[in-house]
Order: structure tokens, then sequence, then C-alpha cells
């Protein structure tokens, strides 16, 4: 998130019941909500593309949306990276990118169901094979991005930049 001198940053962790921290939500709120549901178009249509085009049986193991929810993870990894430690980025950017594209891309709910889905079908193998992979797969995913982009980015990072 961009410092901007003329404003204050709003604090993510707002209470709604003080007047004077419920004010910093009046400044930007449209702009960022717009930036989210597009980011959220782009996201779930790439998701629905990927999973119309690799479907899987109620049996099988759900290889689209394995793939989606890691891809995404690593991609999370990334651009918290990019976004916290090596760019100024202008204060849509990770909203648009991580909540709106990388959240409507991302789909740990139907990945929940189809575990479900398998149990419910006789493959309790393949049910708890996808939901433990997934999990492992996911979290050394978004290690491996950030641990990636930090080599990549070495010597590149903006004087304003967070310490990750």
């Amino acid at each position: 998130m961009t410092v901007r001198p003329d404003r204050p940053p709003v604090d993510p962790d707002v209470d709604l019941h003080v007047p004077r921290q419920r004010a910093e939500l009046r400044t930007g709120t449209a702009s960022l909500l717009a930036a989210v549901a597009a980011g959220g178009v782009v996201g779930g249509l790439a998701r629905h593309g990927l999973t119309a085009a690799w479907p899987s049986p109620p049996r099988g193991f759900p290889w689209a949306t394995f793939v989606v929810n890691v891809s995404g993870c690593l991609l999370i990894g990334v651009l918290m990276v990019l976004v916290t430690e090596v760019w100024t980025a202008h204060r849509l950017v990770r909203p648009f990118l991580g909540t709106g594209v990388l959240g409507g891309y991302t789909t740990f709910s139907t990945y929940a169901v189809q575990v479900q889905q398998a149990v419910d079908a006789g493959a309790v193998r393949t049910g708890l094979l996808y939901l433990a992979g997934t999990l492992v797969a996911a979290l050394a995913a978004v290690g491996a991005g950030m641990a990636v982009t930090r080599w990549l980015t070495a010597g590149r990072r903006s004087p304003v930049g967070g310490s990750g």
C-alpha cells in the first residue's frame, strides 16, 4: 500500500463503533470495491475456463481445482513479496490482484465440496489424498513463491518496501 502524505493510511482493523475510525472508510471505498470486483471477474473467468476444460468425475481426482488452488497460492506468494518488498505499488494493486483476481481464481470452497463428493461416492482414499495434498501443496506454493521472488529480486528492493 502506498502511503499518501495528504492522507493517513486506513487501518484494516477499523472499529466501526468509533466515529473517527469509521470516517476512515469514507475515502476511496468505491474505487477499492470496484478494483476487487473487477479482479474477481477476471480471476473467476480464468478458473471457470480451466475447470470447464478439465472436468473430473466424482470419484476422480479433481486436478483442475487442485492446479487452480496451488497455482493461485504460488502467485499470492509472488505478489505479496512484490507489493511489500519490491514495488511501491498503487493502493489498488494489491486489492485488485490479491483479493480480486487471485481470490476469484482460487476456490477453496469448491475444494471442500469436492472432498465431500469423493467421500460420498466411495472414493475415500482419493478424498483424503486431495484433502491433505491440496493443503500441503498450497502452503508449499506460497512459501516457494515468496522464496523464489525474493531470490529473483535480490538487490532490487524498494527503499519504501516492508521487511516481509
